[in-house]
């Protein structure tokens, strides 16, 4: 008997397949779109479609985002009660995410083009009798840089996005949200500055480029008429992932890692510490708000599982002889966790949070 054939794309499929065709069929169509994803440039892996002079980056063809910077505030030498009142103004920062935003906070430590550094502190002379004391402060100043923290220059950013349809629906939303982000951290006395297009495109190339010490050279009109995007002017030379544990960027080795959190408590000085370190690293804590709805019913599915494990270990505990009031310690305890948790949502109006913390270290060598 023979099977009958159709013709689809140009190929001949059998409407009668065993099954270890089908399976073969299906992992010839999976490897084939697996392909057509694989990027092939250094352009193509970095993963946004448009940058715009306004510092809206358009991700993929619904998703857009912003960035602003914000700058320290001496919390480490602060007071307990300001420490705790900066605490309770992150909360309210935090707890202004709905849904429909994803919040990424980035903590860069880099190494600083010293160059760029030079010209920033240097005071140009006015030709009046405070010329000198000018030079001195300049001097002064330089001699500061070069006994430095080995020319690591440290950042923090706030990038946002939200789903639209196009840019003309997206611009009033991300322009909403950043005015309510800048107003949220002036009240705690936080300065803040709104990266335009170029500055996210320098952010970009400074990051991908560290190897490299020529300054950044752009702006928005070299596209028009070139004929080049904007990530022609911030790729590396190449990006190499065929390491499991390594990448390289250009000349530079790299290795991201993502930190798995097992404790009831988090020291305040965690972050801190991590950029303290004496090399390049930067912490990207991805933040994504789940909505309330959804969120409370997700901690009363687990309250409910998990006290159907309570019956089920109470039911071991009676055959066996045992007092049924004797629980695992993991139970109660992720029992009285989950039902606090609840309470905060229903009652004191808190969100749930998803986070995924991520750490990338680029060095010279391995």
């Amino acid at each position: 008997m023979t099977a009958k054939t159709k013709v689809k794309d140009g190929k001949e499929y059998g409407s009668i397949l065993s099954a270890e065709q089908k399976k073969q069929l299906v992992k010839e169509k999976i490897k084939e779109r697996k392909a057509k994803k694989v990027p092939r440039t250094a352009q193509q892996t970095i993963p946004y479609q448009e940058m715009f002079r306004d510092g809206i980056c358009r991700v993929n063809d619904h998703y857009y985002t912003k960035c602003i910077q914000f700058f320290d505030i001496n919390y480490q030498l602060a007071q307990n009660e300001d420490k705790t009142a900066a605490f309770e103004f992150w909360c309210d920062f935090y707890n202004y995410f709905d849904s429909s935003i994803r919040l990424q906070l980035s903590c860069m430590s880099q190494y600083a083009n010293v160059s760029e550094l030079v010209e920033t502190i240097d005071i140009p002379a006015q030709k009046d009798e405070f010329d000198g004391i000018r030079e001195e402060y300049a001097t002064m100043l330089k001699e500061q840089l070069a006994k430095g923290n080995n020319g690591l220059m440290r950042s923090k950013y706030v990038t946002f996005g939200v789903e639209a349809e196009s840019i003309r629906v997206a611009k009033p939303k991300l322009e909403r949200i950043k005015t309510d982000i800048i107003n949220n951290l002036k009240n705690m006395g936080v300065e803040t500055h709104s990266l335009t297009g170029y500055e996210r495109l320098k952010l970009l190339y400074e990051t991908m480029n560290p190897e490299l010490e020529n300054p950044f050279v752009f702006n928005f009109d070299m596209v028009a008429r070139t004929g080049l995007s904007t990530k022609d002017f911030i790729a590396p030379t190449s990006f190499d992932f065929r390491d499991g544990k390594y990448f390289r960027m250009g000349k530079t080795i790299g290795a991201v890692s993502f930190l798995q959190i097992l404790a009831p408590e988090l020291s305040d000085k965690m972050l801190a510490d991590f950029l303290d370190m004496d090399n390049s690293i930067v912490v990207n804590l991805h933040v994504q708000s789940i909505d309330q709805a959804k969120a409370i019913k997700q901690i009363k599915s687990k309250i409910t599982d998990l006290d159907k494990m309570k019956i089920e270990e109470q039911k071991k505990a009676v055959r066996s002889g045992y007092d049924m009031d004797v629980l695992p310690s993991d139970l109660v305890t992720f029992g009285g966790e989950a039902k606090k948790l609840l309470e905060d949502l229903q009652s004191r109006n808190e969100r749930m949070f998803l986070v995924t913390v991520l750490i990338m270290n680029t060095a010279k060598s391995k």
